[in-house]
């Protein structure tokens, strides 16, 4: 039922693209906020504390609705809920999209759509050299696509439609703790933050690293093997951003991007954009191969 309702859900996201705006889920905003003010309230709280029940409370009504409905009518409510959570799971902007545009404002040479573009993917500054941004673009496709992608499906696959929820709604909360943050610049509290993205770097730590090995295998090996090796750089990191490291890195590695004689600079930004949106298509395809037939050789999934 699970790989009905995850082809269903991702075939659906192909057709209803003019409803993406949806799943942006500005309407959590307030009841994030609300939840944040447990901290000011108990001080003496460590920050975890309120994010987890932050976290639990967002994740509930799908929970008591799942298990509500049961098998009832041969598990066909269950397929629509599963359908419905997985659409809003997912993005909430599609990587391909993104890329789609990005290449666009590359190719019309238009610096502030490309500035918006590429922000859109790297979700922080943009560097102001057009080498620098090239790289990050790359190595953010292949973040995002776990973050927007490959850490939902996991989480539906092993937990069902609350799993994915609960993926989801761990990212709204580090989306909204930062954006908290940078709004009350004078704010010296970022334990919230903290919180926030140990609990999803927690939940993202297993697909993320499926994620690695599959960019190694749709992509080159060796150069991906290589990249792996070097992610430490003897540098201690928090987990969230390791595994975002590990995830640029090993995606940077995989696609062995090499210049080619008289390519223009806008040309290669185009082409390496490109084929990072080439390799997260490809790693897709293997995933539903390898959860179908993890379903036909009798896992219950």
């Amino acid at each position: 039922m699970k790989l009905l309702a995850l082809l269903i859900g991702l075939f659906v996201e192909r057709l209803a693209t003019q409803l993406f705006h949806l799943r942006r889920l500005r309407w959590l905003d307030r009841a994030v906020d609300s939840g944040f003010t447990l901290r000011e309230r108990f001080v003496d709280w460590p920050a975890v504390i309120p994010v987890v029940i932050l976290a639990f409370l967002l994740v509930l009504p799908v929970f008591l609705v799942r298990f509500g409905l049961g098998d009832m009518w041969f598990g066909f409510p269950y397929l629509v809920l599963a359908i419905i959570v997985l659409f809003f799971s997912l993005g909430p902007k599609d990587v391909g999209e993104d890329v789609s545009e990005y290449c666009r404002a590359v190719e019309d040479d238009d610096a502030a759509r490309i500035e918006e573009t590429a922000k859109a993917l790297i979700e922080s500054d943009v560097p102001a050299k057009a080498e620098e941004r090239i790289r990050n673009v790359e190595e953010s496709v292949c973040v995002q696509a776990n973050n927007r992608l490959f850490a939902v499906v996991f989480w539906f696959v092993l937990l069902g439609p609350v799993g994915a929820w609960a993926y989801r709604v761990t990212d709204l909360i580090r989306r909204r703790a930062v954006f908290n943050e940078l709004r009350d610049a004078e704010s010296q509290d970022n334990a919230l933050l903290a919180a926030a993205e140990m609990i999803h770097g927690g939940l993202a730590w297993i697909p993320a690293r499926l994620t690695a090995i599959g960019y190694a295998m749709s992509g080159s090996f060796d150069g991906a093997l290589s990249a792996w090796r070097q992610v430490n750089d003897g540098e201690r990191l928090p987990q969230h951003q390791h595994s975002e490291r590990l995830l640029a890195r090993v995606g940077a590695g995989a696609l062995a991007m090499r210049d080619i004689e008289g390519e223009s600079i806008s040309e290669r930004g185009v082409r390496g954009a490109k084929a990072a949106n080439d390799l997260v298509k490809r790693l897709f395809f293997i995933w539903v191969a390898i959860i179908s037939l993890m379903t036909l050789s009798g896992f219950a999934l």
